[in-house]
């Protein structure tokens, strides 16, 4: 029962970062599954994965209910996702745990500094035509699918700031996006990871009970914040957590592989 509920706990907070600011939640769920639930470093992304479809099904549902998804580009974003999820899976079992967290940290980083330059950075025109951003989309979703494999994020930090710094989307409809085409990837990453054995099971219910609602509160939260505050928030949130990442070292002797 105490498993049951801190599982709870870790969705609802991991829900409503992901509903906020468009974000799968990986990056709350993973060091929290990690550092309390005792997983390691390779079921964490693994059943983090899993879990953030339902992150994806409740923000993108209350975004969608504000007309903040575009499903064009979403279209485009899953599809080419779908294509790399599964290489970024496999090639994360591979890797020691630490080298994971640190490059996801380095990551996070960079997002953060292109959203803190993004006031200095040539304006871009309008998203209209599907037609001059297809090849932007399918870029971007080809990285997001392997990143969101390998560190088992549901892949907003990298489909957002493309969104907005590059194809000219609002910040409520790039991470209303953001979090349709989460569903998709998120569910081929996780098939992998679950074939390969890094899916908690035990965990899921709780999890997945927790984001569901803390996804919907989160998303229709968003929906009442302006535009520069909630881009301020997604910025934050990312550098923190890519500076909590990127001091994660080699283990030393008598510790865990994986750690």
């Amino acid at each position: 029962m105490k498993t049951h509920i801190i599982s709870l706990a870790i969705g609802l907070a991991a829900g409503c970062l992901g509903g906020l600011i468009g974000v799968g939640g990986g990056i709350i769920m993973i060091p929290l599954m990690v550092g309390i639930l005792k997983l390691s470093q390779h079921q964490a992304p693994g059943t983090s994965l899993l879990a953030l479809v339902f992150t994806g099904l409740g923000g993108a549902l209350a975004y969608g209910l504000h007309g903040e998804v575009s499903l064009p580009a979403a279209a485009v974003l899953a599809f080419s996702a779908m294509m790399t999820a599964r290489a970024g899976a496999h090639y994360a079992h591979a890797l020691p745990g630490w080298r994971l967290r640190k490059a996801f940290g380095g990551f996070l980083i960079g997002c953060a500094v292109l959203f803190a330059f993004k006031p200095y950075l040539p304006a871009v025109g309008p998203h209209d035509s599907l037609f001059l951003n297809f090849f932007l989309f399918l870029t971007t979703g080809l990285v997001t699918g392997f990143l969101s494999g390998m560190m088992g994020v549901g892949g907003g930090v990298i489909m957002i700031p493309a969104m907005v710094l590059l194809a000219g989307f609002g910040q409520h409809e790039a991470q209303g996006t953001a979090l349709a085409v989460m569903i998709p990837v998120g569910l081929t990453g996780a098939l992998t990871h679950h074939r390969l054995g890094n899916v908690a099971k035990r965990h899921l219910p709780g999890l997945v009970c927790g984001i569901l609602l803390g996804a919907v509160a989160g998303g229709n939260l968003a929906n009442l914040l302006a535009e520069a505050p909630l881009g301020m928030t997604f910025m934050v949130v990312i550098a923190i957590m890519g500076f909590r990442y990127l001091k994660s070292t080699p283990p030393v002797a008598g510790d865990r592989a994986d750690s």
